[in-house]
């Protein structure tokens, strides 16, 4: 916008608090009707039920690994078995702690009954993973998800090791001939 400061011949430009109204009233009409002509241009796969939205997701603020698995728990493209991705599509896609449910995001936060303890603990107050959960606007709740998340371990790459196994014998120390030295050459200006 223009400075009315900055012109000599002003009274012909309006005042700054009509152009910036005016700004912000373009500026929300533009991005109102990028949202609705979004999905007919791109539309939202069927996996995905959440809306496009142009700001950015509250959990986004929780650090780059936490909020990589909720995206990718929510989008039904992480490492629970239901969600098709990482293995074959004839796979088991039930729930590997408790094999009573296909183990997707709503199942592993809200009623996974081996992650109760957990969740009694952490995300008590969470009743609903949907779009219009009011999860999905509180700070608190997300830092609780996201404590959840990790402490139980859902939605984390799939471990050819069994969880909590000690193992078989304590690691032996290593002495410092055991190490060999490091081999390095020096190469002179010539040889280069």
């Amino acid at each position: 916008m223009i400075n009315s400061h900055l012109v000599l011949s002003a009274p012909t430009i309006p005042p700054r608090s009509l152009m910036d109204n005016t700004y912000s009233a373009l500026k929300k009409r533009s991005r109102d009707a990028l949202l609705v002509e979004w999905p007919s241009l791109l539309p939202t796969p069927g996996y995905y039920h959440y809306l496009p939205t142009l700001n950015p997701r509250a959990f986004m603020g929780l650090g780059k690994f936490i909020a990589w698995r909720i995206h990718q728990m929510r989008a039904g493209k992480g490492y629970l078995a239901a969600h098709p991705t990482w293995r074959s599509p004839d796979a088991d896609t039930s729930c590997a702690r408790c094999t009573l449910e296909p183990a997707m995001f709503e199942h592993t936060i809200l009623t996974c009954p081996p992650r109760q303890g957990a969740r009694s603990r952490l995300v008590h107050l969470v009743s609903s993973v949907g779009q219009d959960a009011p999860l999905w606007s509180s700070l608190p709740l997300l830092k609780r998800l996201a404590t959840f998340i990790g402490v139980t371990s859902t939605g984390f790459p799939p471990t050819p090791f069994p969880p909590n196994t000690p193992p078989s014998s304590p690691p032996l120390p290593l002495s410092p001939l055991a190490v060999p030295p490091l081999a390095f050459r020096v190469f002179s200006l010539a040889e280069v």
